[in-house]
């Protein structure tokens, strides 16, 4: 297995050295060059087993031959050992054709865990076998933070450095970056919106001396691994609500377009499920890209869903890339108008390729609220601002009568009580194992939306 750039001007490499390379020297996104279908017998015989089981199932052809089987599976035991629920992402009903598929019961109570439990142990394997030592940077719009924190701390080789926007990320969140107390664990808040941290990130990985010098390193969803790891779940959702036989429809809450990317990659490999429905917030850049065909950047507005609150959907370059025929030019080209002069570049041949697999549709902030408040009225559920908008969008999304639904649930509602107590009257709580999550002692610091300022804490914190 190799991984190539979106862009098509850096070296392909094994799933080793992309894992710890994050992003690819030329600017572009790691992509499998080629994807291993799924045995149909293999798909079947995975209905009903352990989750960890079928996770290095799923796995071992990616990470091949950077991995052995025997390698990577202690590892993915040990990631989903971490989680609540013996299940480790159980679906939930919610009515007679929708389920809720539960991802948030790992240790951040966030979908990120999922990914980065199992990451975390695949880099400090990678680095312990190559002697490398590197320093990780990453851009959070909230749960990513606090789920790479988890993965990476006291972990050896290892520095992390998370840019979040000051701010504009809920208080449970911002504390379970900003309470964690490691040595290798440094959290920044930057003067400004989601989209101007991942830009700081972008900017110091094109720094080619930076790189070199502090060894650069992702964990957000530019990182193939977390994509990858994400693909798994859908694959164990779809088989246990009976596909291929039985026909599902995921609706999937996104902002960065990394999580619903993740299916796509498991529906490649040959996971028989229906088009995927994008849930979008008021920060609609790509529900107004599959609704209208012209993807165009608009200012980031805060929301109750602000993981979501993003304009420039990184991961959606991966998937640019198979529609403009793996062509690295055009990609490159097609990114770059987009980031100079607000508008995607592409004709109407290439947006009905991607709507041939993806629709998509939005919630504001009184439809979520509203949702909410639904869901707990009908059901006895709460369920956070996120996740709500994906429930919201899915029943307005219209369907045939033998579809099942699937939303991704994508946060506990802990991390976002005060928006679910305003909507239903009832405060969610935190696992007792985080109860005093507001008495612990904060370690952050504050900077301008200024790239050299974080350069040069990236340098200080490598040394």
């Amino acid at each position: 297995m190799k991984y190539v750039s979106t862009r098509g001007d850096a070296p392909a490499l094994d799933f080793g050295d992309a894992l710890l390379t994050g992003l690819a020297v030329d600017g572009g996104l790691y992509v499998p060059d080629s994807l291993p279908p799924f045995d149909p017998e293999q798909l079947a015989a995975w209905r009903g087993r352990p989750y960890a089981e079928v996770a290095t199932g799923v796995l071992a052809d990616l990470v091949a031959p950077a991995l052995s089987v025997d390698e990577l599976g202690p590892m993915v035991e040990a990631a989903y050992a971490t989680f609540d629920h013996d299940d480790v992402v159980p679906l939930r009903q919610l009515g007679e054709e929708c389920h809720l598929l539960e991802l948030f019961h790992g240790p951040t109570l966030s979908f990120k865990d999922v990914a980065l439990q199992l990451v975390g142990r695949l880099f400090e394997h990678e680095l312990a076998r190559t002697g490398r030592t590197i320093t990780i940077v990453g851009a959070t719009s909230g749960d990513t933070g606090s789920a790479a924190i988890e993965a990476m701390r006291d972990r050896d080789g290892v520095q992390l450095v998370m840019l979040h926007p000051a701010g504009r990320v809920s208080e449970v969140q911002r504390l379970q970056m900003t309470t964690v107390e490691a040595p290798n664990i440094h959290n920044v808040a930057v003067e400004g919106t989601f989209d101007d941290c991942q830009d700081i990130v972008k900017a110091l990985f094109a720094d080619r001396s930076l790189r070199d010098d502090v060894g650069l390193a992702a964990v957000n969803s530019i990182n193939i691994a977390r994509v990858a790891a994400q693909s798994v779940y859908y694959v164990t959702a779809a088989l246990a609500l009976g596909a291929p036989d039985r026909r599902v429809a995921f609706t999937v809450p996104t902002g960065n377009f990394g999580n619903v990317y993740a299916g796509h990659l498991a529906r490649r490999r040959g996971l028989a499920v229906e088009p995927f429905t994008v849930a979008t917030n008021r920060n609609d850049i790509l529900a107004r890209f599959l609704l209208d065909g012209e993807m165009r950047i608009d200012h980031v507005e805060p929301s109750l869903s602000p993981a979501m609150d993003i304009q420039v959907s990184s991961n959606f370059e991966r998937l640019l890339w198979e529609a403009l025929d793996r062509d690295g030019a055009a990609v490159a080209e097609a990114i770059g108008e987009l980031r100079s002069g607000g508008v995607l570049p592409v004709g109407s041949e290439v947006v009905e390729r991607i709507r041939a697999g993806f629709r998509g549709d939005r919630s504001s902030d009184e439809q979520t609220t509203a949702t909410i408040a639904r869901v707990h009225d009908e059901h006895d559920v709460l369920i956070d601002p996120h996740t709500a908008v994906g429930v919201g969008v899915a029943a307005r999304t219209p369907t045939e009568a033998d579809v099942m639904k699937v939303v991704l649930a994508c946060a506990h509602p802990a991390k976002f009580g005060d928006t679910v107590m305003d909507a239903t009257g009832h405060r969610p709580e935190l696992p007792e194992r985080l109860a005093d999550l507001p008495d612990r002692p904060e370690r952050f610091v504050t900077v301008p939306d200024d790239v050299d300022v974080v350069r040069d804490l990236v340098r200080e914190h490598a040394r």
